[in-house]
Order: structure tokens, then C-alpha cells, then sequence
């Protein structure tokens, strides 16, 4: 199970990789720049394939050889997660031939690096699109409740040191029944736990499938914004759109989705300015595989939504203006439009190298950070 798991995490990063360096690649060759390789996987090549110039026929290139020509290799490597796409002159200002990156006007070459960006987020609209036509959770409202056959009573939320948390509770648990009662509305469940502040009750719910009875007492006194329990509760159903209406829906989930990770990442930003901690945590490969095994135990729209998340992440991860990522490098040709002429280029070749070398090392401590975290241990161990 675990080999499953850590495959599956590497077929994801690989389709999220794959497709952002499918964005550059057609945008390259779309507007007149040489795609000197684009490969599946990462080197050392295994095979590729190219048209030879005079005849047009395709040959085939074994490892790593050089190829002299104008047409694109098209390669299998031997680590086959993701891809990449070398362009001609990408990584110097000094190669301005016509048909390299160097050569371009400024607004041809931000398409380019962006369009990486805009695949990851298009990514992302195409896999919301087929979980809403397949189906998943969603809080029921006057609008989609013709749509329902069945409403669940799901937990949204559970507060820290709340007796719920004590019971073990957990968010995402549908409500069946409360002291063997049947739950069907939001008002019933809230009345049976009022009826019972001070005295213990029981509550089966279905986690995922597994049915669990748990016991526990609704506290008389209670903290500010919170209730007898401390959950906060919705009426859910799964809900499916038809095919001409999930893309739609698919758009504003991506949307709403950006802007809510964006809404995280301006909130850590704002904190560390004035000096609070972050209120977010940061989850590196580590967690991801662990959350990569939790996403396909629940199926396959849940693992496809989770796809999804991580797509629109990448993508605003790589726009960010540090140097190392496509934003960075957008950022240096910003520059050179407003001072007239490209930055050294030994200077960005430098900043990008010690901006890889820092995202490298975050990436190290937050996997760091992982391992040591002991309840994402007991996690991982779940999966042998």
C-alpha cells in the first residue's frame, strides 16, 4: 500500500509538472521559438525522437547524444515524473537569434513564462469540472435543492478543546443519529444536543464509510461563538451537474478556490510584517503523500478535487516574483523594460541560483518539519 501511495503521488506531481511545461512548449513553438527538447520524465534521456532536416523523416536519438538541427526532440527519460522543455536562448540574454527566447520582445517572452501558469490553472478547471459531473459534496441551499435525493448532516468544523474534539469527532463526519435517534435536519440534531447539556450523549456518524458510536457530554457554560458541542454543522448532499453546466461550475470552483488560497497567502504575508506567527501550516512532499493516501481511500472525485488544489498551488507558487521561478524571471524582464536594457546577465543567472538554492532549503526544512510532526508519523504508518 505504501509503494501505491508514493506512486500515485508522483503520477499527480508529474501530470501538475507535465502540463505547466506543456504551457511553455506551445507557446514557444506558437510563437516562432525553438523548443530545442521536450521531454516526458526528467533526464538522463532514454529515447527520443526527431525529424531529421533534409528528408522530414522521423529518427530516433538513444541517451543523451546532441542533436544539431531545427526541429524539437521529443523524449523519454529515465525518471518518468513530469516533464521538462529546453527553449532556445531561455537562459541567455547573449543568444538573440530569431527564432530564441533572447530575441523576443518582452511581452512575447512574459507569455511564455506565464503560460505554465495558465496550464496549471486550466488543470484545474478541467479536473472540478469532471468532479462536479460526477459528484461531490456540497452544502444544499433553495437553489440546488431540487438537485438532492438524500441531505446529510455533515461537521464542518470542531472547535480546539471543545467536547467534541474530546469524543473524536472530526470534520467531514456525517451525523446519523443522536442517544439512537435518526437525525434528517440541522434542527433536529441542534435540539437533541440543548435537550442533553450536562449529561452525557451518544452520536453515530458515518466517517467515510466506517460507522463509529461516540459518547460524550455538551457542556452547560459555553465559550463565545461556540455551542453545547463546539462543532458547527451543515446539510450536505452529492450533488452532479450535467455536462454543459459542470464547466461553468467548474470556473467558479477554480475561482473561488484561488482566492482562497490567495486569501491564506496574503494572511501569512501580513502576519510575518507584523510580527505574528503565520496561522497557517506549511505541508512539504511529506504530508502531501499522506494526503495523497487519505484523498484515495475517500475516491476518485475526492482525489481529482485534491489534484485540482494542487494545481492552482503550483501555479500560484511559480507567479510569485522570486527569482528561480517564472515569476522571478518575469520580474527581471519588468526590469529591463523599465531600465531599458537586460540585467547583467551573469547577475540573473546568480539571483536565480540562490533563489533555487532557498526554495530548496524550505523545502528541506518543511519536509524536516513533516517527519518530526509525531501525529503525521503515527500517519505514515498507517500506510504499511
Amino acid at each position: 500500500m505504501t509503494l501505491l501511495t508514493i506512486l500515485l503521488f508522483f503520477l499527480l506531481l508529474g501530470l501538475l509538472v507535465f502540463v505547466h511545461e506543456m504551457g511553455h512548449f506551445l507557446t514557444a513553438i506558437r510563437n516562432g521559438i525553438k523548443a530545442e527538447e521536450f521531454g516526458f520524465g526528467f533526464p538522463p534521456r532514454l529515447v527520443g525522437a526527431v525529424k531529421d532536416d533534409t528528408s522530414g523523416k522521423w529518427k530516433v536519438v538513444w541517451g543523451n547524444r546532441h542533436v544539431h538541427g531545427k526541429n524539437t526532440v521529443y523524449s523519454f527519460n529515465w525518471i518518468p515524473f513530469g516533464g521538462f522543455v529546453r527553449i532556445k536562448g531561455e537562459d541567455s540574454n547573449s543568444i538573440t537569434a530569431p527564432d530564441s527566447f533572447a530575441g523576443k520582445p518582452a511581452w512575447t517572452r512574459i507569455k511564455v513564462l506565464g503560460a505554465g501558469v495558465f496550464m496549471n490553472f486550466a488543470l484545474a478547471w478541467v479536473l472540478l469540472s469532471i468532479v462536479l459531473m460526477l459528484g461531490f459534496p456540497q452544502p444544499v441551499t433553495d437553489e440546488n435543492r431540487a438537485l438532492v435525493d438524500r441531505v446529510d448532516i455533515q461537521i464542518l468544523s470542531v472547535a480546539k478543546d471543545s467536547p467534541a474534539e474530546t469524543m473524536g469527532i472530526k470534520p467531514g463526519d456525517r451525523v446519523l443519529s443522536v442517544d439512537g435517534v435518526a437525525m434528517t435536519d440541522l434542527e433536529q440534531v441542534q435540539a437533541a444536543i440543548q435537550d442533553k447539556r450536562g449529561t452525557e450523549i451518544s452520536m453515530t456518524i458515518d466517517r467515510f464509510g466506517e460507522m463509529l458510536t461516540l459518547s460524550g457530554t455538551p457542556r452547560l457554560a459555553t465559550p463565545e461563538n461556540e455551542g453545547a458541542l463546539g462543532i458547527s454543522f451543515a446539510e450536505t448532499a452529492i450533488i452532479g451537474y450535467a455536462w454543459y453546466e459542470a464547466p461553468i461550475r467548474g470556473a467558479q470552483a477554480t475561482y473561488h478556490t484561488t482566492g482562497a488560497i490567495l486569501g491564506a497567502l496574503g494572511n501569512i504575508v501580513k502576519n510575518v510584517f507584523i510580527g505574528e506567527k503565520a496561522g497557517v501550516d506549511v505541508t512539504g512532499p511529506v504530508g502531501i503523500v499522506v494526503m495523497t493516501k487519505q484523498m484515495s481511500d475517500l475516491g476518485i472525485p475526492y482525489l481529482l478535487q485534491f489534484a485540482a488544489i494542487l494545481s492552482i498551488n503550483l501555479g500560484i507558487f511559480n507567479i510569485l516574483p522570486f527569482p528561480g521561478l517564472d515569476g522571478g524571471r518575469i520580474l527581471f524582464i519588468l526590469i529591463e523594460k523599465i531600465k531599458g536594457s537586460p540585467v547583467k546577465e551573469t547577475v540573473e543567472q546568480w539571483a536565480h541560483t540562490v533563489g533555487f538554492l532557498l526554495l530548496l532549503l524550505l523545502m528541506i526544512f518543511v519536509t524536516i518539519k513533516d517527519v518530526a510532526d509525531l501525529k503525521l508519523l503515527e500517519k505514515i504508518g498507517n500506510l504499511f
